[in-house]
């Protein structure tokens, strides 16, 4: 069996802005290598980092506990959840904003990871990024829970529409701990059947944080 691994997320570096209004991380040595040598034997070495950021930051998941103050966070959401599921990318046009549930129409989506590929990633890194950028609808995320979908993603910077104060998609998926995925990329390079995964580490008290999002295509 021949497995090929595509990466859909972006590089966190310092001083990435991934969300306009929240702090970039900031990334460095807690101990650099040239002061851990007075450590070690000659020739030995190491570097640790310290790394300080919100949690959305980069190509992240999103768990009930996000919107929830009851929900479930990342300690307590299933490895299955995240991991191992079947995927299918829906492909919308670059001049569609609002992605309605027509978009989902007439698809096989039960139990699979839905990641909606809208070319916004391009812009990534941008100011433009972060400017009347593509989300779905209240109407769609509705119909995605009626069709038992695993796992909702976007290559854009909201799965909501940013433009007002509510977030209805966030608050019907989380809802029922449908896990979503902000800031993905390189969603066209998917054109053969795929698993997708995108694992957190196991933390508690946290709804969200960095993953490293990628699809793996098996093929005999």
């Amino acid at each position: 069996m021949k497995r090929t691994y595509i990466d859909l997320s972006h590089t966190i570096e310092n001083g990435l802005v991934t969300y306009k209004g929240l702090p970039a991380p900031i990334i460095c040595d807690y101990l650099s290598r040239e002061e851990s040598r007075q450590h070690y034997e000659p020739g030995t070495e190491f570097q640790i980092g310290k790394i300080e950021m919100v949690s959305n930051t980069g190509t992240y998941v999103d768990v009930p506990f996000h919107r929830y103050v009851k929900g479930k966070d990342l300690s307590e959401t299933a490895i299955p959840k995240m991991a191992g599921l079947e995927g299918i990318v829906i492909y919308i046009d670059s001049s569609v904003k609002a992605i309605d549930a027509d978009s989902f129409y007439h698809l096989d989506l039960k139990e699979k990871a839905v990641l909606v590929h809208t070319g916004w990633d391009n812009y990534w890194n941008t100011e433009r990024y972060f400017e009347n950028h593509p989300y779905l609808t209240e109407k769609a995320a509705q119909y995605l829970v009626s069709q038992n979908v695993a796992l909702v993603g976007i290559d854009s910077v909201n799965i909501d529409d940013t433009s007002g104060k509510a977030r209805p998609v966030h608050t019907t998926l989380l809802g029922e701990e449908i896990p979503i995925v902000e800031h993905l990329c390189h969603l066209n390079q998917l054109s053969k059947p795929f698993r997708f995964y995108a694992v957190p580490p196991k933390l508690k008290g946290v709804g969200t944080f960095p993953v490293r999002a990628f699809a793996e295509i098996v093929e005999a």
